[in-house]
C-alpha cells in the first residue's frame, strides 16, 4: 500500500498523520511525504515516512502514483494552506486515481454539512480505521 500524506506550513498536522499510521499499521504501508515546503517534508520524514519529496512538482508528479491521499480537506483548495496550495497541487490531487482520505479541518473556510466538529485525534483515528479495512481488501 502506498499512502501520500500531503501538508504545508509546519508540518504539524502531517506528522500526527504519519505517526500514527505508523503506531497502527506498522512498517507494511509506503508513506511518501508530500510537503508544500521543505520544513513540511522534514518534519513528515523524522516522523517515519519512507521518502519525501517538496513543492508543487513533488505533488503533480507523485500524487497520481498513489493508492491513498492523506491530508486536510485544504489539499483539494486551490491557493488554501496560506497560498501554499497551489491550484495546479490542488487539481493533481483531485484528480489522481487514488483514493482520498481528507480530513474536515475547518482552516481554509471550508465546512462540511453533515460532519460532526470534533478533534484531530478522532478523525485521524477514523482515518486509520479506514486504511486497515482497505488494506484487507486489498490481500
Amino acid at each position: 500500500m502506498r499512502i501520500a500524506v500531503i501538508d504545508g506550513q509546519g508540518g504539524g498536522f502531517g506528522k500526527a498523520i504519519i505517526e500514527n499510521i505508523r503506531r497502527s499499521l506498522g512498517e507494511g504501508p509506503f508513506l511518501m511525504a508530500l510537503g508544500t515546503n521543505s520544513l513540511a517534508t522534514s518534519i513528515m520524514l523524522k516522523a517515519g515516512a519512507n521518502e519525501g519529496a517538496t513543492g508543487e512538482n513533488a505533488i503533480v508528479i507523485n500524487a497520481p502514483e498513489t493508492d491513498f491521499i492523506v491530508g486536510s480537506i485544504a489539499i483539494i483548495a486551490a491557493d488554501s494552506m496560506c497560498g501554499e496550495l497551489t491550484p495546479a497541487m490542488a487539481k493533481a490531487v483531485a484528480d489522481a486515481p487514488a483514493k482520498k482520505l481528507l480530513i474536515p479541518l475547518s482552516r481554509s473556510n471550508i465546512d462540511i454539512m453533515g460532519v460532526n466538529r470534533k478533534p484531530l485525534p478522532h478523525y485521524i483515528d477514523d482515518m486509520i480505521a479506514f486504511l486497515k479495512t482497505a488494506d484487507v481488501q486489498k490481500e
